[in-house]
């Protein structure tokens, strides 16, 4: 039914955050034109908690050691807040180069296994398909 999550971060210096994604987290990425890139990410978990209001979502990053995860970052000149423990796990908030936040922590809780995606169709992506099917038609008008 699904294929993955597709999450968007919103930036002020959006060449500034996207590079750090690319250069120093090392994330695969693709240019899906103009230099849009939309990065791979590892697996992912999602969590529903109880709130009074719906409409409100976060977005973790997760490590398998803050300390180090940390000292990276500074290695970078990218500040972390200090290491919290939550219960959960241990929790900073880094300030991205475009000067947005992102929660990092290291899991101290159980974690799901990785989905297994089965493709059920052999559809070629939105994008591609569009273009062919316009490729198809100008080739049609031209043998007219």
């Amino acid at each position: 039914m699904t294929t993955g999550i597709h999450l968007v971060i919103y930036s002020k210096e959006t060449e500034a955050d996207k590079a750090f994604f690319r250069d120093i987290l090392k994330l695969t990425n693709v240019d899906v034109g103009h230099g849009w890139l939309i990065f791979g990410l590892p697996p992912a978990e999602l969590a529903v908690h109880p709130s009074s209001e719906n409409d409100r979502h976060e977005i973790y990053l997760m490590c398998d050691d803050i300390k180090t995860f940390v000292q990276k970052m500074s290695k970078h000149q990218l500040t972390c807040s200090k290491i919290q423990n939550q219960g959960w796990g241990q929790l900073v908030q880094l300030t991205l180069p475009g000067g947005g936040k992102l929660g990092v922590y290291q899991p101290g809780h159980a974690r799901p296994k990785p989905m297994k995606v089965k493709t059920t169709s052999s559809k070629t992506p939105l994008k591609k398909a569009t273009t062919q099917k316009a490729h198809t038609e100008k080739t049609k008008n031209k043998k007219r």
